[in-house]
């Protein structure tokens, strides 16, 4: 009977696979997680809840702390977490290096939106990310809140998905990163906004800081050529793995 299903599915285009941290995102980094004992998330650039979402679903049962600057996300995404008393939304607000406000570019498909200027080589592998408005939004360092949410126990993880701004929220998050046990990190191979930092950069630094990267899956691939422009990097704390 399974043989038979399996075939129904695959004749309609489809494919069944256990989930296991070789086949699934989510679940690998729930193997990170576990790997290095964190039990609460800062979640950076939430839009409207799918990180955390997918995080729950692979098993996680820890604290969620999400971070969302675009005001029509921000709504979504506490309408999202309201039925989860482990998932906290922080006021709306961006996240980078230092305390005050600064515009934010919204773009058509609302993931690619961001405070830097876009450029060519993202716009034309993804039409629907052209910018469409600006909207101020209050800017915090990550350092500035943290310690709201954390206590004694906390081990925690940083997830930053901010659009080529990567590199300022790790600027204002200095005191918590010495803190962190492990990051995930959107790395850009090519320039995709005007005065990001590129990926072997970011490695460097992280290195500089303690971890070491430990996954890599793409996030971006342009259609049109089947280049790969964005991983999702995953980097553990050296001392913490087993």
């Amino acid at each position: 009977m399974k043989k038979l299903i399996k075939r129904v599915i695959n004749l309609l285009g489809w494919d069944i696979h256990v989930l296991t941290p070789a086949s699934n995102p989510s679940v690998q980094l729930l193997a990170a997680l576990s790997q290095v004992q964190s039990n609460l998330v800062f979640d950076i650039g939430a839009n409207i809840g799918q990180f955390a979402q997918e995080l729950r679903s692979a098993g996680f049962r820890g604290k969620i702390i999400s971070f969302e600057p675009l005001s029509i996300e921000h709504e979504k995404l506490c309408k999202a977490a309201r039925k989860d008393a482990a998932w906290w939304v922080h006021p709306r607000a961006a996240v980078g290096d230092h305390d005050g406000k600064i515009e934010i570019n919204i773009a058509a498909n609302s993931v690619s939106s961001s405070v830097l200027p876009m450029l060519d080589s993202h716009l034309s592998a993804a039409l629907d990310s052209s910018y469409v408005a600006v909207e101020s939004t209050p800017l915090i360092q990550l350092d500035s809140v943290a310690a709201q949410y954390l206590d004694n126990t906390s081990q925690p993880f940083i997830k930053i998905d901010t659009q080529g701004f990567e590199w300022q929220v790790l600027d204002g998050a200095a005191d918590t990163l010495k803190r962190a046990q492990g990051v995930l990190l959107e790395l850009s191979l090519v320039p995709l906004y005007d005065g990001q930092r590129l990926w072997r950069e970011m490695i460097d630094r992280m290195e500089a800081e303690g971890f070491t990267l430990w996954s890599i899956h793409q996030s971006f691939i342009d259609l049109h050529t089947g280049q790969s422009l964005q991983v999702d990097a995953i980097f553990l704390r050296q001392y913490a793995l087993k």
